[in-house]
Order: C-alpha cells, then sequence, then structure tokens
C-alpha cells in the first residue's frame, strides 16, 4: 500500500499560518512525523493562500525535503504552483493533479512529459464530480488512456476516483460509500497496471468521529483494489489496520510485513 501523508495542507488551520508566514518548524515537524509513521510520499498543499501560491508551493517543497528524505505529491489546482514545486523538488514527485477538464489536461500534459513525473488522475471533469460509479468510471478510462498516449507508464497513473462524504447521499443515486467502492472496482478490474488512491479522509466530512469511518473506508476500499492512500499515517490504528487487511488480502506473503510491523511495535490493537 503506497501512502501519502496528507497532513501538510493549507486547508488546516494550524498549516495555513504556517505557510503564510513561512514558519518552517512547524512544517518540518509535520514532515518528520508522518515520514516517521510510514508514509512514503508526503502531499504538499498551498492552494488556501488567496496570493502567492507558486511560490508558498516551492517554499513547502524545498522546507519539507530539508529534513525528510522522501518525494512529495504537489497538490494544487495551479499549474504555475505546480510548475514551480516541480524546479526544486528532489527526485521524483506525484503531481496531484489532472482532470478530465480539457484546460487542464493542455495546461499539465506538457508539465508531466518534461518532469517524467507520476501522476494522480482525478475521475471528473467539467461537470465537477459525476454522482454515478458509471460516469466516474467514464471519466477514469478517458484519463487513463490520456496519459498512456502521453507515454505515461500505467504503473505511474494514479486513478482518483474522488471520494464524496457519505453525510449527504443524493436521492434516486447510489449511496456515496456504495458508488465509490463500484469505480474502484470497475477501474481496477479495467486496469489491473495502474494505481487506485484515494484521500480517504473526504467520506467523513461533516460527520462525528471521523477517524472510525476513515478506517472502515479504507479497508473497504482495499478489498475492492484500492493500493494507494492519501490519510493521516500518524493516525496509528488506520496504520495498523492497512497493515493487518494487506496480510489477509494475500499482498503480505507469509504476513512477513505483518509480523515485522508488531516485532517494531507499530501495530495497535
Amino acid at each position: 500500500m503506497i501512502i501519502i501523508g496528507e497532513r501538510i495542507n493549507s486547508t488546516r488551520k494550524s498549516i495555513r499560518p504556517a505557510v503564510e508566514n513561512r514558519d518552517g518548524a512547524v512544517i518540518e515537524e509535520e514532515a518528520r512525523k508522518q515520514a516517521e509513521a510510514g508514509a512514503h510520499y508526503i502531499d504538499v498543499n498551498a492552494g488556501a493562500l488567496t496570493a502567492g501560491e507558486p511560490e508558498a508551493l516551492a517554499w513547502l517543497v524545498k522546507t519539507v525535503q530539508a529534513v525528510v528524505d522522501l518525494p512529495l505529491a504537489l497538490d494544487s489546482a495551479n499549474p504555475e504552483a505546480i510548475a514551480a514545486g516541480l524546479k526544486v523538488h528532489r527526485g521524483r514527485p506525484i503531481i496531484n493533479s489532472i482532470n478530465g477538464e480539457q484546460q487542464r489536461i493542455d495546461a499539465l500534459l506538457p508539465l508531466i512529459r518534461e518532469s517524467g513525473a507520476r501522476v494522480i488522475a482525478l475521475c471528473m471533469d467539467e461537470r465537477g464530480v459525476p454522482r454515478t460509479a458509471e460516469q466516474r468510471i467514464e471519466v477514469g478510462t478517458k484519463l487513463v488512456e490520456l496519459l498512456g498516449e502521453a507515454g505515461v507508464a500505467p504503473e505511474d497513473i494514479f486513478v482518483d476516483p474522488c471520494v464524496m462524504t457519505i453525510a449527504a447521499p443524493e436521492e434516486g443515486q447510489d449511496p456515496p460509500g456504495l458508488a465509490l467502492i463500484k469505480t474502484v472496482a470497475a477501474l481496477r478490474e479495467k486496469f489491473p497496471e495502474v494505481h487506485i488512491v484515494a484521500g480517504v479522509s473526504n467520506i467523513s466530512h461533516m460527520l462525528p468521529k471521523r477517524p472510525l469511518l476513515n478506517r472502515a473506508a479504507c479497508i473497504a476500499l482495499m478489498a475492492h483494489g484500492l493500493d494507494a492512500a492519501i490519510i493521516d499515517p500518524t493516525d496509528r490504528a488506520l496504520m495498523s489496520l492497512i497493515i493487518a487487511a494487506e496480510a489477509v488480502l494475500g499482498r503480505d506473503e507469509y504476513c512477513v510485513n505483518y509480523v515485522a510491523a508488531e516485532r517494531e511495535g507499530r501495530l495497535v490493537v
């Protein structure tokens, strides 16, 4: 399971002022905690700033990579910010993200080609996030094929089915959680070589005891093909469940990783 740490996001109350004031100590601590907890990538997002996002994202990249030896997920809806982050990033990042909007495709495909970065492809387009699994699968299919034609290898594509809160179902449609599971299962069957990633915590927006729902959603999605997640890796219960689920799903031969995690004190019950 590929873990992308979500905590350095400017929408968080503790992170936005740190980015605005260039408080490196706060960002460095968040980066260290996530790396130590088992993240493979650190997501960096400065999108909540009203001005200067490209400069802020570049600062985040340099600040995080000064203290952790991990690649980053450059998280922005602004192609200029993505370009600024790419210029200072060491190693091979993930661009988070492209989607089915033609304007965004035109702006990001050249950056993807030039940088050789991996890329998250959101199952949304000019219509927004589709409410049905069928529409999301349609958009995801288009993006996988488009990126493949642009020379991106399947293992460098991360399809994101766009997690929506289960607190706001729409009448006459599949419940959001069920639509999500259907999308993940169909994309996994259709594209066995690509990664499927999800910002799992979106599922619990507006609901109490959010970590409980996030954990349940992550395991359910793993059972249907999810192999990457944008999560809080400092949630030890969630990380323990992911390690256990990989063993149950046959992704951990002879349960080697599970046993190692227990010996290292990383499993909690």
